[in-house]
């Protein structure tokens, strides 16, 4: 566990048996969740940038889409859009987040591209992108299958947000019984607090939080 993700109740769950270490697998894949321009365009509402270390966050990603590519390691892509005009194909989720209509199809604050300034663009042909509509990049997709018939067993993830889409596609990961390794500082959320408390979470219960560093030496073994 890095510094970042730690606080002062660390020992207490440690004692009560949390925060154990998963383990890498021998065979990962990449999941980058929705890194578009809705999150580092001042013109959105979801706009993350005036977080530092979510700015950052796009760097990161990209060394990790580097290291992945150059080992040949499967890189998947994740895209929330929505087709119906009242949101109806948002469900419940639409009564909860109202900042759900810039991913309506067409709309360019949302999905008027991916962050191409960053170099994050998805390879035509070789890579898979994953269209959903809820925050967990398996609910209502064929995530899970696609990676099973890879043979993946060890899903590294970054993207945004921390505490939404990167925290359900997590833990809906470790449910279908890949090992989750979320990459720290290329992971982005609106606020330090919140981006910490959710890492911290995540690394007491569901997966293992992994420095960039870590994350690039496994992915440049490749399998």
């Amino acid at each position: 566990m890095t510094d970042l993700i730690t606080h002062t109740e660390s020992a207490s769950y440690a004692r009560s048996g949390f925060s154990n270490k998963m383990g890498w697998g021998q065979r990962p894949a990449l999941l980058i969740v929705d890194a578009c321009v809705a999150y580092w365009a001042e013109s959105s509402p979801l706009d993350l940038s005036s977080n530092p270390a979510g700015a950052a966050s796009l760097a990161s990603m990209k060394r990790l889409l580097d290291a992945a590519r150059a080992s040949s390691v499967p890189v998947i892509w994740t895209r929330v859009e929505y087709d119906q005009a009242d949101m109806s194909d948002a469900g419940m989720f639409w009564l909860k987040s109202k900042s759900l209509n810039i991913f309506q199809r067409g709309d360019e604050r949302g999905w008027g591209g991916w962050v191409e300034a960053a170099g994050l663009v998805p390879t035509p042909g070789s890579e898979v992108v994953i269209v959903k509509k809820y925050p967990s990049a398996f609910f209502g997709t064929d995530l899970s299958t696609r990676l099973h018939v890879l043979g993946v067993d060890t899903v590294v993830v970054c993207g945004v947000s921390t505490s939404g889409c990167v925290r359900a596609s997590v833990l809906d990961a470790m449910q279908y019984g890949y090992r989750p390794m979320v990459v720290e500082e290329a992971c982005g959320d609106r606020t330090p607090e919140i981006h910490n408390a959710n890492l911290f979470d995540l690394n007491a219960k569901y997966a293992d939080v992994v420095s960039e560093a870590e994350a690039v030496q496994r992915l440049e073994r490749g399998w």
